[in-house]
């Protein structure tokens, strides 16, 4: 699978913008502000139908216009697919394939998979648990339909139960039936997205620990464990033990929408006792199990987008990284940079057709 052509109007910094890509390797170079990572997020907007660093769509609009479309033609299975982003202020996102909208948004996901490592990775160590769940359940939704689904629905039901707490306060009740109708769909959705998490970690942890010796080349011990209050009781147990609590704050307080995951080196966690080195490492690693992870499940190679990656990595390891392609492991590799001859240094010794674009 390839993307081949590029077109965009009013995205972000772009009034008109039409790109022909390689279907190797393609390098985006220019100073810092030209917009190399705005198309970059263009193509992560065409296969999950939003910005990877802006999900708010009238944000992803050029100033002083109310608009933006973002097209692709990519190229799978030895099919042409013409995919079409759109938004304009005021009315819904319109996503098309082939000329027809998707009438679930969600029904898009996977279809075009696709990996990106970026300087804001670095969140998945700095932030919360939130930012580590959407990781998680990124990599298994691309891959299982049934999985996203349950997590749409979960996530449902969890507004749904928070609200009828606000109510609950607001007007000075309490009724414990229809609260224990809410806690029945969450344990039934809840329990099959545990379940298939625990899976998730069984399989992936392998491939990301062979993926960072392959690139920290040392033997440190790294660790990632999933932490879920459901690995202790059943969900119907734990709402039932915490109604005085939710009650209280209004909210659910527990739920696989709390879980977390654990990254460790020699033990401790990389937040606090990892180098800035370990922790670009443990990030890239993260993303490059990702990408064999999804590669392994779905019937075609992932796009990958390695945004800025001579910040995080030194230039043997970002050859290292591109070489893959040599090795028929990646697909179409697109890299962005502000050094034209570095960039260029590093692929033209991987002997693999490529385009250079100067933003």
């Amino acid at each position: 699978m390839f993307l081949r052509h590029l077109s965009l109007v009013n995205y972000k910094n772009f009034d008109s913008k039409t790109l022909e890509f390689d279907p190797v390797i393609n390098c985006l170079v220019g100073d810092n502000g030209v917009g190399k990572t705005n198309v970059l997020d263009s193509i992560y907007h065409l296969c999950f139908g939003k910005s990877y660093f802006n999900p708010v769509s009238t944000q992803n609009i050029k100033h002083g216009t109310d608009f933006f479309v973002v097209e692709g033609e990519f190229e799978k299975n030895e099919r042409t697919e013409k995919i079409l982003c759109s938004f304009k202020k005021g009315t819904k996102k319109v996503i098309k394939r082939n000329g027809k909208p998707y009438e679930k948004f969600s029904e898009h996901i996977g279809f075009l998979p696709l990996v990106i490592i970026s300087p804001s990775d670095r969140d998945l160590i700095l932030e919360g648990s939130d930012t580590r769940r959407k990781f998680m359940d990124g990599v298994i939704s691309q891959s299982d339909k049934v999985y996203l689904q349950n997590l749409i629905k979960y996530n449902k039901v969890v507004s749904q139960r928070n609200s009828l707490l606000k109510y609950f306060v607001a007007n000075r009740t309490f009724d414990s039936d229809t609260l224990s109708i809410y806690n029945e769909q969450m344990n039934t959705l809840g329990t099959a997205i545990h379940q298939k998490r625990v899976e998730f970690i069984d399989s992936f942890l392998p491939i990301f620990k062979e993926q960072y010796h392959n690139i920290s080349e040392k033997d440190e011990q790294i660790d990632l464990s999933y932490e879920s209050q459901l690995s202790d009781d059943n969900l119907l147990n734990l709402l039932k033990n915490n109604v005085e609590k939710d009650r209280a704050l209004q909210y659910t307080s527990v739920g696989v929408h709390k879980d977390d995951l654990s990254f460790t080196i020699a033990g401790h966690p990389i937040k606090k006792f990892g180098s800035q080195g370990q922790q670009k490492s443990f990030l890239i690693a993260l993303k490059l199990a990702q990408f064999h992870f999804i590669k392994q499940l779905a019937d075609t190679t992932p796009i990958l987008l390695l945004d800025d990656i001579f910040d995080k990595l030194d230039e043997n390891r970002v050859s290292h990284i591109v070489g893959l392609v040599k090795d028929d492991n990646f697909g179409q590799i697109f890299i962005s940079d502000t050094h034209a001859d570095r960039t260029e240094n590093v692929v033209k010794n991987i002997h693999q057709s490529y385009k250079i674009f100067t933003l």
